[in-house]
């Protein structure tokens, strides 16, 4: 294999340019010729198209965001947008691809491969950290220590006007980033999509608080939580409760995505870059590279698109006790 092509796709998160660059700086040392394809599988089908180098990729490990942009593809998911795509790497004679994202990068990888036998390894970029087959996503290390940041800040504001306040972090799908800031931050309960909570529990939590004379508390809540939204959560219960709360929400929304990436998120996006590359360099295909155990290993991308990445019971259980 002597050219390949990198891209970032979905949601952006903190640490792609780190993956790009050893990508990028681990092609040159291995003599391949590397492309980056700007705005993911859009670009791809328009051709937009960039040769890369070590300079290419200077000064960007401790970048957000990403240097070659994100998009969502419409006509992608059509025979005719992804034929455009193939004529366009055809045309360069990229011979493989190094896909950055999450479940629908793969799959969009994975149907390309089926029809035009072009192999793709992917590296797990996404601040939710629900990908299977690996125990960390790229980013996910640096939206919690954004969303805890702000959350640190909130508990002030509540402590000094006794309020409670409902702060909703993301994850539609997932209550990783809830899971983790709700310990780091504290917090008087968490609510994830994972393990249902009733708000009659947490009227109980809060109710039970009031009896200690607990003047503040704070409660993380995941945007795809069973019982709705951050907003809709704190409606539900302040109907529900017997003492008057003051009670404030606030959705820390796309903050989590931005911002300098942490040294773990550097390191891990650095690792899987490498891994991906040297991985598609022996012949691996419609592959995830991720980190389990501390070990570098290859998921099929079935599986991680198809698997249900579990939050750990003992996280679960840790918010109970070390709230009450």
């Amino acid at each position: 294999m002597k050219k390949i092509a990198v891209f970032t796709s979905g949601g952006d998160a903190p640490g792609m340019n780190a993956c790009i660059r050893s990508i990028v700086r681990g092609a040159t040392y291995h003599g391949v010729e590397v492309f980056g394809i700007v705005r993911g599988y859009n670009g791809m089908i328009k051709g937009d198209i960039i040769p890369l180098n070590s300079q290419s990729v200077s000064n960007i490990i401790q970048r957000g965001g990403t240097i070659l942009k994100s998009a969502r593809s419409k006509e992608f998911t059509t025979t005719q947008g992804r034929e455009k795509a193939y004529k366009q790497l055809q045309e360069r004679g990229i011979e493989g691809l190094i896909a950055i994202g999450g479940n629908g990068t793969f799959t969009g990888a994975e149907i390309f491969y089926n029809e035009y036998k072009i192999p793709t390894v992917g590296a797990p970029g996404t601040i939710d950290n629900d990908l299977f087959g690996t125990d960390y996503t790229i980013g996910f290390d640096t939206a919690v220590n954004t969303a805890l940041d702000a959350i640190d800040k909130i508990r002030d504001t509540a402590d000094s006007h006794d309020r409670v306040f409902f702060i909703e972090v993301m994850g539609r799908d997932s209550g990783y980033i809830a899971i983790q800031c709700g310990i780091a931050g504290g917090a008087e309960a968490v609510m994830i999509p994972e393990n249902l909570t009733p708000v009659s529990e947490i009227v109980n939590i809060l109710e039970k608080g009031i009896a200690k004379e607990k003047s503040s508390s704070i409660v993380i809540v995941a945007e795809g939580d069973e019982e709705g939204n951050a907003q809709k959560v704190a409606q539900k219960i302040k109907g529900l409760m017997s003492a008057e709360m003051d009670i404030r929400v606030t959705t820390l929304g796309h903050i989590q995505r931005g911002g300098v990436p942490t040294a773990y998120d550097r390191i891990l996006a650095s690792r899987l870059g490498l891994g991906a590359l040297e991985g598609l360099l022996r012949g691996e295909k419609n592959v995830m590279a991720g980190v389990v155990n501390n070990q570098l290993v290859y998921t099929p991308f079935h599986d991680t698109i198809t698997k249900k990445k579990p939050v750990s019971e003992d996280l679960i259980r840790m918010v109970e006790i070390l709230s009450s």
